[in-house]
């Protein structure tokens, strides 16, 4: 994993967008800059990436990266190359385990990136790439989108073309430093920028018949990408962990924080992976250009990889993860189990879920659970998963809600607590009663099958698979099972009671489901929706690379929890009868009960 520190903020270039507009002046101490590196090492970071403004253009640069070296790390750029445009330059790097470069190149021509950089640059930062290449680098290219270079998008990529071994990013301009002092006159409409982005990457396709180099992109909201959404790169993608600014004390998590996904991205297939817009874009221009992407299946869980022990110190009688320090840790990705005297550092490189998500995941809804299965997913979960909770110790430390946490496993089988909850209700129901995705499971046969016996409920059952259909009749001889999908279900009966348990997120439209489930409800009878949100689970590296190498596929289309149904229900005049909501102290079970009209 890469560290990335800013060694100051001058600059040789002096790009109209560039983020550090205000700060020019200011450039780290060198004794910064060498305690960075070591704390990097001591995070146990495996690169060091310089960056700024201009990191070239200070005269430590090959002692820093010898520095970085003498740690045992591999060393990395983020620059404008110019000084690399001097062979002597990279030689001496190379020899300091330069591994990676990320290289600004903003037109295919001196006018167009001269007019950008607004310095005579194009030479030297052409140099610098033919350079690099060739040199087992992991070497980017990135090009910033504007109005002035959106037209000359293809010129880009035939300048990058000699250069097989580069990576050709482009990425929206973004509204901060000169490019929010700037922004009417830099920023293209994001959708115009993103089919312009997609025309040049099609377009350099076409020409290398995709032998090189490979095209990405950054900053786009990924439904305007189509067919390059796996192009998407960034920081995350590029293996960063941290970063830290000219006099901060400590490394912080990368973040999207300057990126939001607006109400209209909630149901998107693409949420997880996607990065949304730039604020300061939102702010100005809204949403209205995204076009969200209905319909496809998600993940409903994510691993959090065991990363490394954490070596327990006696002596210290401090929590482990306070003596680390908080900042470096990212609250979402990163976990901390402590289990009897041992402690392990955990991580999730999810990209199925977007960082809000996994944060509410980990800390408001507290659904975390140890793996002890040795399945490639999990199926019982009562058997399969021990649920983790914060630490006691958390609960007075005034770090508590900027921390990533300290967590441990307990003994609690709240699984079946939840599903005794489900089995009490069903044991209230009389008449006639529906269940939309029955399976085969005999979760609730306990409750249901007496009632059924006794003539107090006649049970049909839709199952859309055929032969778990099969096996729930010759499971359920007191039930009428029906092969059958919510959709495909014609009928003109109406029952009193309509189930969907463990159904809900397998809807492909959430709101299609509930107008179609409360029609199936004759008035005054109930919906009762029971399901699951989505939890991350801890793993070892074994067990994650067995998992992601089955064949289990993906079934949900959404991770709705009872409140977004609720809010469903209440706008189509339904009324919540009871609201078992999910939470640390629950498993990630819900259930809610409504009564029609």
């Amino acid at each position: 994993m890469k560290a990335l520190i800013k060694v100051g903020y001058g600059c040789n270039d002096h790009c109209t967008f560039c983020h550090t507009l205000d700060v020019r002046h200011t450039d780290a101490p060198t004794a910064e800059i060498d305690r960075k590196i070591d704390r990097a090492r001591a995070l146990g970071h495996t690169m060091v990436v310089l960056s700024g403004g201009e990191p070239t253009i200070r005269p430590e640069l090959t002692r820093w990266a010898a520095r970085v070296a003498a740690a045992g790390l591999d060393f990395g750029l983020v620059t404008n190359g110019r000084v690399l445009a001097y062979p002597a330059v990279v030689d001496e790097l190379m020899r300091h385990r330069l591994r990676y470069v990320y290289l600004s190149l903003h037109g295919g021509s001196r006018t167009i990136h001269n007019r950008l950089v607004r310095a005579d640059a194009f030479a030297e930062t052409y140099q610098a790439l033919a350079n690099l290449s060739g040199r087992g680098l992991d070497l980017k290219v990135n090009c910033v989108v504007t109005l002035q270079n959106l037209a000359h998008l293809r010129g880009v990529v035939d300048a990058v073309r000699p250069f097989p071994d580069a990576t050709l990013k482009f990425s929206m301009v973004e509204p901060k430093g000169g490019g929010a002092a700037l922004m009417t006159a830099l920023t293209p409409r994001i959708a115009e920028a993103a089919a312009a982005v997609v025309d040049a990457i099609t377009y350099g396709l076409a020409q290398t018949g995709g032998a090189g180099p490979a095209f990405a992109h950054g900053g786009f909201p990924l439904c305007l990408m189509p067919g390059h959404e796996d192009r998407y790169a960034d920081l995350k993608t590029d293996r960063f962990a941290t970063m830290i600014e000219v006099g901060e004390p400590d490394f912080f998590p990368v973040d999207d924080d300057n990126k939001l996904q607006p109400a209209a991205c909630a149901g998107c297939a693409l949420r997880g992976p996607c990065p949304g817009l730039y604020r300061g874009y939102h702010a100005v221009f809204g949403d209205g250009e995204l076009r969200p992407r209905r319909g496809g299946a998600r993940a409903n869980s994510f691993d959090y990889t065991v990363e490394a022990a954490v070596r327990p110190r006696p002596d210290d009688p401090r929590c482990p993860v306070l003596r680390l320090g908080v900042t470096p840790w990212d609250r979402g990705r990163h976990l901390f189990v402590a289990h009897g005297e041992r402690l392990v550092r955990c991580r999730a490189d999810t990209r199925d879920f977007a960082d809000a998500e996994l944060t509410t995941i980990k800390h408001d809804l507290g659904q975390l659970y140890l793996d002890v299965s040795a399945k490639d997913a999990p199926d019982d979960f009562a058997r399969d998963l021990r649920q983790l909770t914060r630490s006691p110790r958390c609960a007075p430390c005034p770090e508590r809600d900027r921390c990533t946490g300290l967590f441990e496993p307990i003994d609690d089988d709240r699984f079946g607590q939840d599903d005794a909850l489900i089995a009490g209700w069903m044991a209230e129901l009389t008449g006639e009663v529906l269940d939309v995705g029955c399976g085969a499971s005999d979760r609730y046969d306990q409750a249901l099958a007496p009632r059924a016996a006794a003539g107090l409920v006649r049970y049909l059952g839709l199952e859309p698979d055929p032969a778990v259909a099969a096996a729930a009749r010759a499971a359920r001889p007191w039930a009428t099972i029906v092969t059958s999908d919510l959709d495909g279900f014609a009928t003109a009966a109406r029952f009193d009671h309509v189930l969907a348990l463990r159904s809900w997120n397998h809807f492909p439209d959430g709101d299609a489901a509930l107008v179609r489930l409360s029609a199936l409800a004759r008035p005054g009878g109930t919906l009762t929706l029971v399901d699951n949100v989505a939890f991350g689970l801890v793993r070892t590296p074994a067990q994650t690379a067995r998992a992601r190498a089955s064949a289990a596929r993906r079934e949900h289309f959404a991770n709705d929890d009872s409140h977004a149904v609720i809010a469903r229900a209440r706008a189509r005049g339904l009324a919540v009868e009871a609201h078992h909501p999910v939470g640390p102290s629950t498993s990630n079970q819900w259930a809610v009960r409504l009564r029609v009209p």
